[in-house]
């Protein structure tokens, strides 16, 4: 059975460049410009989260952190791994912060993707 790998980047391009690349590996890819279909995460059950930092769809101040922390913090979805993916240069503090299972710095290279997919499903 596939891994899946929940995608949210509100850049389209980024987006589809991910799931290309990860449904090429064997991943079954769920993606999205919004943080919206994270209330389809019982049904999707992902391995793994790869989230923007910076997402246009939220309101006032939240950003892909402070989602990564309350995924982090609800028993329920605590036990998914979530990356966040920024290009801003301090996107490792990001990660920390928002308890962060790991991080990915944009531009990425397409093996650093694939790895650090592999390194957070591999024992799943």
């Amino acid at each position: 059975m596939a891994k899946k790998v929940f995608v949210i980047e509100d850049d389209k391009d980024i987006r589809e460049t991910i799931s290309y690349v990860l449904e090429e590996e064997g991943y079954e890819v769920h993606a999205s410009a919004t943080s919206k279909l994270l209330n389809s995460l019982d049904s999707i059950e992902p391995d793994i989260i790869l989230l923007d930092n910076w997402l246009t769809d939220w309101k006032s101040d939240a950003n892909g952190q402070q989602l990564c922390k309350q995924l982090k913090t609800d028993p329920a979805t605590s036990h998914i791994p979530v990356v966040i993916i920024s290009a801003v240069s301090n996107v490792k503090e990001i990660a920390e912060a928002g308890q962060a299972d790991g991080y990915l710095m944009k531009p990425f290279d397409v093996s650093e993707l694939t790895e650090i997919v592999k390194r957070f499903t591999a024992s799943q």
